[in-house]
């Protein structure tokens, strides 16, 4: 059973108090370091994996994509995807990322926002993903860092009056399960070392074009001084070879 934490009403009446999806990519705090990764979408076939309420589907759009398709676990997720768009290009499926079944060389570009850390079988995607890429086609996704994830707690250690002491890394090398909190709900999330993350990639047979490691924007400062304590995202891109 995959998970689907997003389909529980008080998990999703919770998520969508956040701001990334109130306001949108702008309020997302990796956008701007995956943004330019992104190629030139102008006539281009985009799939995105863990689509969400599909903010980076109507952006490619914006971007004059040819088509793209969105996909994600949560119905309630696609729900709102589709309340907020109104584009017969974009197409959303409701599906786990672990099953999808798309044609070879279907698309130039696969975007993934967060997604990939609670898919087990990592390696499985990026192999699905490079043979439904054309040659040339870009992979760019964006995970919660191993840093962030190598503990359960997920969390800072306090001084006896709340202050932020620093981020503990522990057990980073073992690839596993993580119970964590998140929300309103306990939530399985699946760690994997750095390295595993760029190797994987290797392994599928993708050339690697970029590795980011978040740090908040400008506007997010002084608010967000303590990101730049640890990096809470790792961004990836990658292409296939022409």
């Amino acid at each position: 059973m995959k998970q689907n934490k997003y389909d529980n009403a008080n998990f999703f009446t919770a998520y969508k108090k956040m701001p990334r999806s109130t306001k949108g990519l702008e309020a997302a705090g990796e956008w701007h370091i995956f943004k330019p990764l992104i190629p030139n979408l102008r006539h281009k076939d985009v799939l995105d994996l863990g689509c969400g309420f599909g903010w980076h589907c109507r952006y490619a759009r914006a971007q004059e994509a040819n088509s793209v398709v969105g996909v994600d676990i949560s119905e309630k997720m696609l729900q709102e995807a589709r309340i907020m768009t109104n584009d017969p290009s974009i197409s959303y499926i409701n599906k786990p990322i672990e099953d999808i079944d798309f044609p070879d060389a279907a698309f130039d570009v696969v975007f993934s926002s967060l997604a990939f850390h609670y898919v087990k079988d990592y390696q499985a995607i990026c192999n699905k993903v490079f043979r439904y890429l054309k040659p040339g086609g870009s992979f760019i996704f964006s995970v919660e860092h191993p840093i962030f994830t190598s503990r359960e707690e997920q969390d800072w250690y306090y001084d006896n009056v709340g202050n932020r002491l620093h981020w503990p890394v522990d057990h980073y090398h073992k690839e596993d399960v993580r119970e964590t909190s998140f929300l309103t709900e306990n939530v399985i999330k699946y760690h994997r070392t750095l390295s595993t993350y760029i190797n994987d990639l290797l392994t599928a047979g993708f050339i690697l074009e970029a590795v980011k490691e978040s740090t908040p924007s400008d506007d997010m400062l002084p608010e967000m001084q303590d990101e730049l304590r640890r990096p809470m995202f790792l961004i990836l891109s990658a292409e296939k070879s022409k």
